[in-house]
């Protein structure tokens, strides 16, 4: 049977390009902000374009932060892209403004230390031998970002009998955290849902992994 995937509607993301990339690599979806369904979903996909204080004030509307806590705390998968990626984090600094995030993991989206912001294109990543996410990608895929800000220092100690994180790095002007996986929460910097066959590869993983 077809995985049941939920892209959360908070009012930020290109919802639909989500939607279609998910259904071409077999999953059975549904575009919706509510709590329940959302909840129940095998996959929460948390979309996010714009703003870090407008994500977050759009994912609160709809409970977001709290259907999100809710099923990591019950092991059920959550796959943030780009800004939904960012909001994870515990704040978002943005024209000196701070805002609380998710804080499922500590550490701070700040402003990217680059010659050309934003960082707009095609780029490669470095990731874990071990990543699920990125099982069977070649080390010189590419990938679609577009941000000016990022998480530029992984901030989360060792926590001993605990599997560590999988953190994936990239590079534009300076490393930055491209992607992480931990458990049932996973994260990219970077849009799967643009980034052709190798996006269309790691969503599969994702939904595989469901």
């Amino acid at each position: 049977m077809a995985k049941r995937v939920v892209v959360l509607d908070y009012g930020s993301g290109n919802l639909r390009s989500a939607q279609r990339a998910l259904e071409r690599v077999g999953a059975e979806v549904e575009v919706t902000s509510d709590f329940r369904t959302a909840l129940e979903a095998d996959g929460l996909l948390v979309p996010g374009v714009g703003a870090f204080a407008a994500c977050m004030e759009g994912l609160r509307a709809v409970r977001g932060e709290r259907v999100i806590g809710r099923r990591l705390s019950g092991g059920r998968p959550v796959l943030g892209i780009c800004v939904g990626m960012q909001i994870l984090f515990a704040r978002g600094v943005e024209h000196g403004i701070e805002t609380e995030g998710c804080d499922e993991w500590p550490g701070t989206v700040e402003p990217l230390q680059a010659p050309i912001v934003p960082h707009m294109g095609w780029n490669t990543v470095k990731a874990p031998a071990e990543s699920t996410l990125f099982a069977g990608l070649d080390e010189d895929a590419r990938y679609y970002f577009v941000h000016s800000y990022a998480v530029r220092h992984w901030e989360l100690p060792p926590i001993e009998q605990l599997r560590p994180p999988l953190v994936t790095w990239a590079e534009h002007g300076e490393p930055f955290v491209a992607a992480v996986e931990n458990g049932p929460l996973a994260a990219t910097q970077f849009h799967p849902e643009k980034s052709g066959d190798a996006g269309a590869t790691l969503l599969k993983n994702w939904i595989d992994s469901l």
